[in-house]
This record gives structure tokens, C-alpha cells and sequence, in this order.
């Protein structure tokens, strides 16, 4: 594990930042959580959809199990579509730059969300409705897949450096603030228009939201400016190869680092696995198996993401204190200790308990999750950094998040229970220990102890 521990964050390690400066920096932080947010918006949003409206839109004419299976097997094609997207984006950010790539991949996810809006249905265009659903999830799943590390770059890159950790979860507390924005707008759209209404046309107004994203975009292309750390890569390019601009970033990662890649992605596994249980598969078992209300259900997802969303910077913060792989560790066995007591209170059918199974188990979730941007990016060298974080994070997505509310809805129908999911999710919490007790620390003791600069001082130097 000796590759993986030789490139920790350089650039600004602990030389001033020269730009931005402070209240810029801040302002970095609100546009990566601002257009962070809306990105994993549309793509949450699909998620929600596909649990209550499109088995009803896109596959009228299936069972009930059939319809949702072939909904969710339509909402896995995004996670098929985000190492794609990480790939793709991993060798244009390490070669032109964080701040372009992320652009793109958000001007992609808006286009794509705000055309499934305009999608017309199965009645009315036969087969082709749900072949053009498809192609557009895949759109938002590159998209997806390449904004994560930009923005997780953009943000931890420019920061203090004893307060990367902080820094990065601006841009993983994006992902409550989104679940909350989507079930906040499902569920005022599901009280205001009846029933069938909603399932008529109500469904696409979240979708046409999306087109918020635009200005957000021009935002971050006209006022941000690329990280220190790639604008020194650039600068080196001709003194020091060996720490430039490579031609084959995504070769050079897998090369020096498949290792790291592989383990990184083991350590994504328990809050990836659970989080899509509880926005998604939950949403379809509760309403069709435990018949629970659907808005209930919504406005259950909502509270535990907000206690989740003020829970995150907090363990960026301690990840700088502590360290970042302490805190993910004991998230991972967290996780795995916790998945039969939530599945137990899950199938009360009480939303009170249900609350208090999804908030503790994103309680957990955090302590793996908070520290990842910060994490992950300082496994790699500078010029390499985005395809090998993205690579990571991205393969998660594809083996474990997408297909797991399609794993839980199989299980549940043939089963009759959810005791294999439950063990499902312990694995997953195992998986994500073994692979972090693997991987170095990245934010080693000597270096929270460095007296020269404090943890807790500014942001941005």
C-alpha cells in the first residue's frame, strides 16, 4: 500500500494560498454546495420517481412487482452511466482542469432532467417512452459521475490545509440537501393536485425545476477559479514531468493505483448500500408491502436528511481533528451493527420508528461519508487526482448503489421478508471497514499536530 500513500494533496501544503482569497473561498464553498445540490437533485429525483410514478408512466401494462422492477432496473441505467462519466471526466479534469469539466457535467444533468420532464408517456408513444427515459437517465448518470470529484476537487484543492476535510463536505452535504428538496416538492406537488393528476402531468414539474441549474453554471464559469493545486500542475508542466499534466491520466491512475481504486471503492460500500435503501427502496416497500402513506414516507426521508445534512460538516471537522480514516471505520461497523435493529423498526409500519431507523443509520452513514471528498482525493497524486477519486466513487455507484433497491425488491418479493437485506447491508458496513483498516491515513497525527497552523483557524488562508 506503499503507491497509495505517496501522494497526499500538494500545492498549498503549507504554503499560503495565494487565491482565492478568504471571502472568495467562501463563496467557492456556497456555489460548490448550491450547484452540488441541484445536480444530485435531478438525479435523486429520478429515484423518487421511478419508486412512485413511472412503474404507473412508462410501464402501464405490468404488474405491480414487474413495473417496479423494470422502473428500477431503468433507474440503475444512471449508475451503469457514472463510471462512464467519472472516466471520461477523471482524464478531461486532470488534463484542462476541475472548473470546465464540472460545467459540462452540470449543463448535461440539467438537459437531461428537464427532457425527461418533456418525455411523453407509454400511452401515448408506445415503447419508445421508456427507451427514451433510459437514454436520458445515462445522460444524467455521466453527468453525475463526473461532477462528484470536480466539485470535491474544486473544494478541498482550494482549501486551508488543516481544514480540507470541512471544506470537502460542502460538497457531500449536497446529497441530504437534495433528498430534502426532492421529497419537499413531491410532496407539495402530491397535497396540491389529486392522485391521478400527479400521475398525469403533477410528476414533471419537479423535472422542469431543473432548469434552475443554468445560472448556477454561468455562476461557477465566469466567477470561479480553477484549484491552486492544477494551476501549479500547469505551471510545472515543463520543469518537473513527473509531476505535470499526463497525456493518459485515467491509464496513469489504474497503473500506479488500482490497488488504492479497488479499496476506495470497498470503502464507499455501507453508505451507499443504506442510503439507497432508505430513499428509495423504502419508498416502494413502504407503500406496497407495510401500505404506509406515501407522503408520510416522504416527509420521514426528509427530517433524517435534514439531522443528516447538519451532521456532515461536523465530521469533515472532525476528520481534521481526528483523522479521516478513524471516522470511517467506525461508520462502517456502525453500519453494519445497526442494519437488522432498522429493519426491524422499519417494518412496524410506524413512521416514528421508521424516522429513527433511517436517522440513526445516517447517522452513521456520515461518518463514513463526510470525510470521503477529502479522503478519497488525497489517496492520489495531484495529476492523477480526479481520475482516480472519480474511479472510485464511481465504481461504488455501478456494483453497489444502483442495483441495490432493485436487490431489495427481488428479495422482499421472493423472501417475503427483509432478513437477506438486512444481512445485505452488515456486508456492506464489513466491506467498507476491511477496505478503510487497508488504505493509509491521509491525514496523518504529525500533521494535525503541526503547530504552524491550528486546527480550527480559517477556512482559507
Amino acid at each position: 500500500m506503499a503507491s497509495s500513500a505517496q501522494a497526499p494533496i500538494q500545492g498549498n501544503g503549507s504554503d499560503p494560498i495565494t487565491a482565492p482569497e478568504r471571502r472568495t473561498g467562501w463563496k467557492l464553498l456556497a456555489a460548490g454546495l448550491i450547484g452540488s445540490s441541484i445536480e444530485w437533485y435531478d438525479f435523486f429525483l429520478y429515484g423518487t420517481a421511478a419508486a412512485l410514478v413511472f412503474p404507473h408512466v412508462f410501464f402501464p401494462h405490468s404488474s405491480a412487482f414487474m413495473g417496479t422492477l423494470l422502473s428500477f432496473s431503468t433507474f440503475w441505467a444512471g449508475f451503469v452511466a457514472r463510471p462512464l462519466g467519472g472516466l471520461l471526466a477523471g482524464h478531461f479534469g486532470d488534463k484542462y482542469g476541475r472548473k470546465p469539466t464540472v460545467v459540462a457535467c452540470l449543463i448535461g444533468m440539467a438537459t437531461a432532467t428537464f427532457l425527461i420532464g418533456c418525455l411523453p408517456s407509454a400511452a401515448s408513444v408506445g415503447v419508445l417512452a421508456p427507451v427514451l427515459l433510459v437514454l436520458l437517465r445515462f445522460v444524467q448518470g455521466a453527468a453525475a459521475g463526473g461532477q462528484w470529484g470536480g466539485i470535491a476537487l474544486l473544494l478541498t484543492e482550494s482549501a486551508h490545509p488543516k481544514r480540507r476535510g470541512f471544506a470537502g463536505t460542502f460538497g457531500q452535504t449536497s446529497v441530504p440537501v437534495a433528498v430534502i428538496i426532492v421529497n419537499l416538492i413531491f410532496t407539495t406537488t402530491g397535497t396540491v393536485v389529486s392522485n391521478d393528476t400527479f400521475l398525469d402531468w403533477g410528476w414533471r414539474i419537479p423535472f422542469l425545476l431543473s432548469a434552475v441549474m443554468f445560472p448556477v453554471v454561468l455562476h461557477i464559469q465566469r466567477k470561479v477559479e480553477d484549484t491552486p493545486d492544477f494551476r501549479e500542475l500547469q505551471k510545472a508542466a515543463t520543469k518537473k514531468p513527473e509531476a505535470s499534466v499526463v497525456r493518459a491520466p485515467l491509464t496513469e491512475a489504474v497503473r500506479r493505483n488500482w490497488r488504492t481504486i479497488l479499496l476506495g471503492c470497498g470503502t464507499l460500500s455501507a453508505t451507499n448500500s443504506l442510503f439507497y435503501v432508505s430513499i428509495t427502496g423504502l419508498l416502494s416497500y413502504g407503500t406496497t408491502t407495510l401500505h404506509m402513506e406515501r407522503n408520510s414516507l416522504l416527509t420521514v426521508t426528509l427530517l433524517s436528511s435534514a439531522l443528516m445534512g447538519g451532521l456532515l460538516p461536523y465530521t469533515g471537522h472532525l476528520s481534521d481533528r481526528f483523522g479521516r480514516r478513524n471516522l470511517i471505520l467506525v461508520g462502517g461497523l456502525g453500519v453494519a451493527a445497526w442494519a437488522f435493529p432498522y429493519f426491524a423498526l422499519v417494518n412496524t409500519a410506524s413512521a416514528p420508528l421508521v424516522f429513527v431507523a433511517i436517522a440513526v443509520g445516517f447517522l452513521f452513514q456520515g461518518l463514513t461519508y463526510g470525510p470521503m471528498a477529502a479522503f478519497l482525493g488525497e489517496l492520489f497524486a495531484p495529476n492523477v487526482r480526479y481520475s482516480g477519486a472519480s474511479l472510485a466513487y464511481q465504481l461504488s455507484a455501478i456494483i453497489v448503489s444502483g442495483g441495490t433497491p432493485i436487490l431489495m425488491t427481488t428479495i422482499v418479493a421472493k423472501t417475503g421478508t427483509t432478513t437477506l437485506v438486512a444481512a445485505y447491508i452488515a456486508l456492506m458496513g464489513l466491506v467498507t471497514f476491511v477496505s478503510a483498516w487497508f488504505l493509509p491515513e491521509t491525514n496523518p497525527a504529525e500533521v494535525r499536530a503541526d503547530p504552524e497552523t491550528l486546527p480550527g483557524t480559517q477556512l482559507y488562508a
